[in-house]
């Protein structure tokens, strides 16, 4: 039953987001408002097809894993309500869990040395949120590995977490205004264009997937008020997935390798992406 649902939801999803791709590309043609670009689409496609091939290498063990550590769940959440409870449940929980990867991802390092790929895209689209690092796989499972442990049963997890993953393509777009009371419970193209903008507001907030009041309560809450001017601050002017994959990484080795103390090694590791110790300041 697992298998089927998961497939159902890719058997619904997938031509859709298809379809939406198609028609905003075509759209973005007719009116020239060019929100494609050949080279940056090109990128998108390279890191796409390593993110694949990792989540193909890591998925299984990572089920494998959650359904492990189910053994030594606190509580049985199934047993506690109905199953449409459960899943509602499923579904916040998996963005609360989200939300706190993602904000660690964009605050730890080693962390956004992984998801700064995502952000390399000076375009906002629907194929933009194909644009996954290589690694993402790999780095999610600390985090979520923390629901089987709580309750939550893997085999809704696994149904429920794709599902949020495909409405997390619904946010990238310029094609969508904003969408009033929508824009205060969920996360909309308005609140995640606010999340891709490098204007100085923007940094740094709204870190959801499905819903944004997580920002609300943690914080991180930006509504979109100017244009948001997509990319990283500092663009990297290359759109080859190899380079995009290992930038930070090359960066990181070789702050470490002028580091003069075990500080310093994990502060370049561990620290925001901006750190720096004392005597370089």
């Amino acid at each position: 039953m697992d298998m089927v649902s998961t497939t159902t939801v890719y058997a619904v999803g997938v031509p859709l987001i298809i379809t939406a791709i198609v028609l905003e590309a075509a759209i973005s043609g007719w009116k020239h408002t060019n929100y494609y670009e050949r080279s940056d689409t090109w990128g998108t496609i390279g890191l796409l097809l390593g993110n694949i091939t990792m989540a193909a290498v890591t998925k299984g063990i990572a089920l494998s894993f959650s359904f492990y550590l189910y053994q030594f769940r606190v509580v049985e959440i199934n047993t506690l309500m109905p199953v449409w409870m459960v899943w509602i449940l499923t579904f916040l929980m998996i963005d609360f869990t989200f939300y706190w990867y993602h904000r660690a991802s964009h605050r730890i390092r080693f962390l956004w040395a992984i998801h700064m790929n995502h952000h390399s895209s000076v375009e906002m689209n629907f194929s933009v949120a194909f644009r996954q690092a290589w690694f993402g796989p790999l780095s999610k499972i600390p985090f979520f590995a923390v629901l089987p442990i709580a309750g939550f049963d893997p085999s809704i997890t696994v149904v429920a977490g794709i599902c949020a993953t495909l409405w997390g393509v619904v946010g990238h777009t310029q094609w969508v205004g904003k969408l009033g009371y929508l824009d205060k419970v969920f996360n909309t193209p308005s609140t995640h264009r606010v999340h891709h903008g490098i204007n100085p507001e923007y940094i740094d907030k709204n870190y959801g997937n499905l819903f944004i009041f997580w920002d609300r309560v943690f914080g991180t809450y930006a509504e979109e008020k100017a244009p948001a001017v997509f990319g990283l601050v500092k663009n990297l002017e290359t759109n080859n997935p190899i380079t995009i994959t290992f930038y930070i990484w090359r960066k990181m080795l070789k702050d470490i390798k002028q580091a003069q103390s075990l500080v310093e090694v994990m502060g370049y590791c561990v620290g925001p992406p901006d750190w720096q110790p004392n005597r370089v300041k």
